[in-house]
């Protein structure tokens, strides 16, 4: 493999890590948000990911222009391949997390009494986090990473985000059920931690991604 070669690669996972690293930034500090209903710093949280669009596409055009310039072939070409699929996935989460964080803030600083979910909440972000966390580490050190290990861990916290959010789904039922005048705002809410589901989901999409990269075989994701 030419060294040219390997340092485009390093540069383009190296833009992946620096995209992604942004949302865990944002994503870390809504959560702290949350917490201390701190009005101000919900607003801060998503200057991180403000760009997410533009940084997407300037790394599919650098991915482009690889293949133009290198003709990978074999293993090579499956690691491009799935570092624009990454990208793609990465930039949804991105766009989930500002939709997140917005519609967050808007039920905690509206009338909606969100005391009897908060410690699902905090649960629920923590495991779509902590999927994010291990991927962020794995391309960071992609030469020692264990891609294996690495989809372990991403679907056990996919597992918990499952199980907490069916846990909370019932629950706004019920509050939508009983609460006559907040009930659409409840539905609202629903929508809104559907997002960390959905995050959680295209999370182990990243982590397929990744064993694909280095184990090839065939590749599943969520649509």
């Amino acid at each position: 493999m030419l060294p040219r070669y390997e340092l485009k690669l390093n540069e383009i996972r190296g833009m992946i890590s620096t995209m992604l690293s942004q949302i865990i930034l944002t994503s870390e500090e809504t959560l702290q948000a949350f917490e201390t209903n701190n009005e101000e710093l919900y607003e801060s949280s998503r200057t991180h990911i403000k760009n997410i669009q533009i940084d997407a596409n300037t790394i599919d055009n650098e991915i482009i222009k690889t293949f133009a310039l290198f003709g990978p072939e074999a293993d090579e070409l499956r690691l491009l391949v799935a570092y624009l699929k990454m990208t793609n996935e990465i930039d949804r989460i991105g766009d989930a997390m500002k939709k997140y964080s917005t519609r967050l803030y808007q039920h905690c600083m509206g009338g909606c009494d969100m005391s009897v979910l908060s410690n699902a909440i905090v649960q629920l972000h923590k495991t779509t986090l902590n999927a994010l966390q291990y991927i962020l580490e794995c391309l960071t050190y992609m030469d020692g990473c264990d891609s294996d290990d690495v989809y372990r861990k991403v679907m056990v916290e996919e597992s918990k985000n499952d199980d907490l959010f069916s846990i909370m789904e019932k629950e706004l039922l019920t509050l939508i059920i009983n609460s006559d005048e907040l009930s659409i705002e409840y539905v609202k809410v629903l929508g809104t931690l559907r997002k960390l589901e959905r995050i959680g989901d295209r999370a182990v999409n990243i982590a397929s991604l990744m064993l694909y990269a280095q184990k090839g075989g065939e590749l599943r994701l969520h649509s």
